[in-house]
């Protein structure tokens, strides 16, 4: 999904208890269960992907103005990346098995 939704691997700053100006030029939309992700209804860019029952957001690293601090650490859904690329930074890696066991909520 990240892949339809960026065009390549989503890069991501995590953070807690955003609060974002503007609010009313957000669209958010629900993309699973557990998940929505968010987009700017006057550009269209993509801002953040959001844990719902949870203070968590991903938010795109495209929007800081100085990466040079950045480093790769996790890499999800690693099992299903496309064979044309491979990161080259060595980091902690889930599988989707592992992601849905992290996030996904518990079946009834």
């Amino acid at each position: 999904m990240c892949r339809r939704w960026s065009s390549g691997p989503y890069f991501e700053v995590s953070c807690e208890s955003a609060t974002f100006e503007g609010e009313e030029n957000i669209t958010r939309f629900r993309s699973s269960d557990w998940a929505e992700r968010a987009f700017c209804k006057r550009c269209g860019s993509n801002l953040f992907y959001h844990i719902i029952d949870s203070n968590e957001f991903q938010m795109s690293a495209g929007f800081l103005d100085d990466q040079s601090d950045l480093r790769l650490a996790l890499q999800v859904f690693i099992d299903e990346k496309p064979p044309f690329y491979t990161l080259a930074d060595k980091t902690e890696t889930m599988t989707a098995a592992e992601v849905y066991a992290a996030y996904a909520p518990a079946s009834d």
